[in-house]
């Protein structure tokens, strides 16, 4: 009786949300914190925490849900060559990264003195 209940409310769920709604599912990125240059700070240690980057990805476009203005983003590969470079331009909400890199890539957010860096899973 509960699988004849769950198969009749899956298929109502496929039938009244479009496949394409259903297919676009965000993937958030886990991004780690690491100091490019960890020396001392001249005036002390800052007052306000690090800010990790919230950003997701669906097929070959990044979603920013914070912004990233002005920092580096690199796609680098498993030679730990980067393939792909740019400066986010300020007001960015999303980005899409060129359809000829596909595998898995290290995503890496430059910010200051700060790296944040993740992995990613291009089609």
């Amino acid at each position: 009786m509960k699988k004849k209940l769950l198969a009749i409310i899956i298929t109502i769920c496929m039938t009244l949300v479009p496949s394409s709604v259903l297919s676009q599912v965000l993937l958030p990125i886990e991004l780690q914190l690491s100091e490019i240059n960890p020396t001392p700070y001249p005036g002390g240690i800052p007052k306000s925490p690090i800010t990790v980057p919230s950003l997701s990805i669906y097929d070959h476009t990044l979603y920013f849900d914070t912004p990233c203005d002005g920092c580096t983003l690199n796609i680098v590969d498993e030679n730990d060559v980067v393939v792909y470079t740019l400066v986010i331009p300020t007001g960015t909400t999303s980005l899409v990264l060129p359809s000829t890199l596909s595998g898995d890539y290290t995503i890496q957010i430059i910010r200051g003195n700060y790296l944040f860096y993740g992995t990613i899973n291009l089609p």
